[in-house]
């Protein structure tokens, strides 16, 4: 007799179910027990049971466990694990129980059926959904409950819970795996003794007696280590869907009930060493698939783990624990050394020194100084600190970034599309085949009833279209991760296929080409002015060429009013009664400024400066190009695309850097409409484009484009506008993007056409009769797991 770890009560050893944290032994008598414990545990109250003491408590049981699913539907569940925006909400849920794309196909299928659920997207790497839904229309209860009555389970993402099921997971499949091992290891050396025993002669005693025993060892092997492969083809079926495993199921069951039936009738031959070969050689494919996908998708998956549980808030002279959910804009956080950032705020006290490597891979610590902005997943290498927040959590740049990784699968490349639409058909069609081929055989062929199956088994087995829907989903999320630490997040796995077949590339100068910190060079002054005044009324804008005239004029307290900006060409405010102006002179010009002719502005960026429509200054500057510029195009010359500045700027400027980086094709002093009507002529043209802009000028351009890229992860605009963000702001890596995607794409294809070089050869191998179940389930199993291979050579 043992006791239940959660309810404390006494059951036999046979009524309990064991599990394992570690090296503590935990026995549970139902799995609302178990439940509720891993929850207590998970949420840090496992010091219920040091107080329950030797106290009992009522089993939680069946009913309570599926009662307990209103816990997904409390304030504090979608505080922690829902995100609400424009009335949609959205969920990740890990599902338990998948095992191929068939599972993954059909989760998303019977979701995106339900009304109130808007999309639903599952990870393949991971096994993570995520679910945008209507909460007026369906609650989160409702979607786990919907999810477990097609055969699977699933509980909100956590990265903690969700190692600690991963290896509950592990633990079944190599029990599983062992069992199947064993077995088959000791049915093949039965095998030996028959086909031996053809040769030097075996009584009938002795061929029952070994099929008996041939029997006792391949049936665990078919309904144990084989059940996941029945219960997806349960579940298939029962929802329309032809797949991996019933064409496992079917090939193995027919091979496995011909041969009872053989050694009972002692007609034929028995093949109960094939069945054993065909679940042992599947599931060990299987399972070094999903270690490979575990592999693969660990750098998008790191990154949540990244985003501490708690903060410590200083309220009141207190210092208090709270979720980072639960903390308010305004509130002050204090850092200890080595904690990472959960919110975005602006530093209090003294300068500190940062490590921003998760954000821009940049090794060196950054400097800051009282005042400036930090961002959520920076790491505090230096003394303790305290910051006041400046967003709440959904909205500070680690939680968005997670949520566009979350995202990026979402929406899958069209040629995904294409292979698993093609994937569905194609085991329909397998077993059609198949059967023909037992009646070419038999009827046609003239062979016997033995020989006919054992190759429409082979077809059956040889063909299952697992390589094939894992072509595209394995390299795209090798590639995502890949890209992820080179420092970039893309939105969608869609933009990698778009920017592998881009024509064209349409770069902005300001930012992106060059540096963005255009340095004051001269001043041409028309009349005096307030010097503080203009670094006020400059600071109010976050373009460059204003940030920079302010630096370089100093800090001012000047109050500015009904401050407004044009389409970033030039602003506007007042102060003291009067109205300012600043911008380009093509800007002031238009707003009713006398601009006078002026000379020497040569290749220099220009800014005026006009009080009441009268010109007050103009200030040149000098904007150098980033480091590795030149570089960069060459590299883009060789992929082989078109390459185009389009710049605000003025014609000198932009031709200079034009003729410095070696592009023939420019365009300048352009409007933001400008820039995006030039994106919709290349559309007229059926070119896809890419636009790599900073996110604030260019805000229509990115949004016309194919892809839009911004460089830098620090903008809202930034992140809001673009498909793909260059987390640290380099050309190397906007390169980077290029070559994976590229490189993706190419891999994709080639595991396609592997998978279908592979079908186009070895099925007609198959119905020819020179393939034996064994060889099929053994080749079957390698042309998946070579995919896998394939997709980890993204990795350079």
């Amino acid at each position: 007799m043992k006791r239940c770890s959660h309810c404390h009560l006494e059951y036999p050893d046979s009524a309990l179910k064991h599990s394992k944290i570690g090296e503590e032994d935990l026995y549970f008598c139902c799995n609302g027990c178990e439940s509720v414990y891993f929850l207590l545990k998970q949420s840090g109250f496992d010091g219920f049971y040091d107080k329950l003491g030797q106290n009992t408590l009522a089993p939680v049981g069946e009913k309570a466990q599926r009662e307990d699913l209103t816990s997904f539907d409390t304030p504090a569940f979608a505080k922690k694990y829902i995100y609400t925006k424009d009335g949609l909400s959205r969920i990740s849920l890990i599902l338990e129980g998948i095992h191929c794309a068939a599972c993954v196909w059909l989760n998303e299928k019977i979701l995106n059926a339900q009304e109130g659920v808007y999309d639903a997207s599952v990870h393949y790497t991971n096994n993570r959904v995520k679910i945008t839904f209507d909460p007026s229309k369906i609650t989160p209860s409702k979607i786990i409950s919907l999810i477990r009555s097609i055969g699977y389970d699933a509980y909100a993402y956590d990265p903690k819970i969700q190692e600690i099921k991963s290896k509950k997971e592990r633990r079944r499949y190599y029990i599983a795996l062992i069992v199947a091992i064993f077995c088959t290891m000791n049915i093949m050396w039965i095998a030996v003794a028959q086909y031996a025993g053809y040769f030097l002669g075996i009584t009938q005693e002795m061929k029952n007696a070994l099929n008996l025993v041939s029997f006792f060892l391949s049936t665990p092997v078919l309904f144990y280590t084989g059940k996941v492969f029945f219960v997806g083809a349960y579940y298939g079926l029962k929802n329309r869907f032809v797949g991996m495993d019933l064409l496992v199921c079917v090939g193995a069951s027919l091979t496995y009930f011909y041969s009872v039936y053989a050694a009972l009738s002692g007609i034929g031959e028995t093949y109960f060493e094939s069945v054993a070969m065909i679940i042992t050689i599947v599931f060990a494919g299987k399972f070094l698939e999903i270690k490979s996908k575990r592999a693969a998708g660990d750098a998008l998956d790191k990154l949540n783990s990244k985003i501490p549980n708690s903060v410590i808030i200083l309220e009141d002279s207190q210092r208090i624990a709270k979720m980072p959910q639960e903390v308010k804009v305004g509130d002050i956080v204090e850092v200890l050394p080595g904690e990472s950032l959960a919110l975005d705020g602006y530093l209090i006290g003294e300068e500190v020194f940062l490590d921003t490597r998760a954000l821009n891979g940049e090794s060196l610590p950054l400097k800051v100084q009282a005042g400036e902005e930090i961002f959520s997943g920076y790491v505090n290498t230096d003394k303790s600190f305290i910051y006041r927040v400046s967003k709440p959590f959904e909205d500070s740049l680690m939680s968005r970034l997670v949520r566009l990784l979350e995202d990026c699968i979402a929406h899958k490349p069209h040629i995904q599309t294409l292979a698993n639409s093609l994937s569905q058909h194609f085991s329909k069609a397998v077993l059609g085949i198949g059967a023909l081929s037992f009646l070419g055989w038999h009827y046609l062929g003239g062979a016997s009833f033995e020989h006919s199956l054992i190759i429409a088994i082979s077809v059956i087995v040889i063909s299952c279209p697992c390589a094939l829907a894992l072509a595209t989903p394995i390299a795209t999320v090798v590639g995502l991760g890949e890209a992820y630490k080179k420092g970039l997040v893309f939105k969608e796995a869609s933009f990698l296929e778009s920017m592998a077949k881009a024509h064209k590339v349409l770069l902005d100068k300001t930012g992106t080409l060059s540096a963005g910190e255009p340095g004051v060079v001269n001043i041409l002054g028309f009349k005096a002015f307030d010097k503080k005044l203009l670094s006020a009324f400059v600071s109010q804008s976050k373009h460059p060429i204003s940030q920079s005239i302010a630096k370089f004029l100093g800090k001012s307290d000047c109050s500015i009013n009904d401050f407004s900006q044009s389409c970033a060409r030039g602003i506007q405010g007042i102060s003291g009664g009067k109205r300012l102006y600043g911008g380009s002179l093509e800007y002031l010009h238009s707003e009713g400024v006398k601009i006078p002719k002026i000379d020497g502005l040569d290749e220099n960026m220009v800014f005026g400066y006009a009080i009441e429509r009268e010109l007050m200054a103009v200030f040149l500057l000098r904007d150098e190009l980033k480091k590795g510029a030149k570089d960069f195009i060459d590299a883009l010359k060789k992929l082989g695309v078109g390459i185009e500045i389009l710049s605000g700027d003025r014609e000198a400027v932009v031709k200079k850097v034009s003729r410095e980086l070696g592009i023939e094709n420019y365009q300048a002093s352009l409007k933001p409409e400008e820039k995006g009507q030039v994106v919709d002529n290349c559309h007229q043209k059926g070119e896809i484009v890419i636009m790599v802009g900073d996110g604030i000028n260019d805000t229509l351009a990115l949004g016309k484009s194919d892809v839009g890229i911004s460089m830098g992860a620090g903008s809202d605009i930034a992140i809001a506008s673009s498909d793909v963000v260059v987390l640290d702001d380099k050309l190397s890596t906007l390169l980077e993007a290029f070559k994976i995607s590229k490189r993706t794409y190419k891999i994709i294809k080639q595991n396609i056409a592997l998978s279908i070089i592979y079908n186009a050869l070895m099925i007609p191998l198959a119905i020819a009769g020179f393939v034996i179940p064994l060889i099929a389930a053994l080749s079957m199993s390698a042309s998946s797991f070579l995919v896998v291979l394939n997709s980890l050579r993204i990795r350079k």
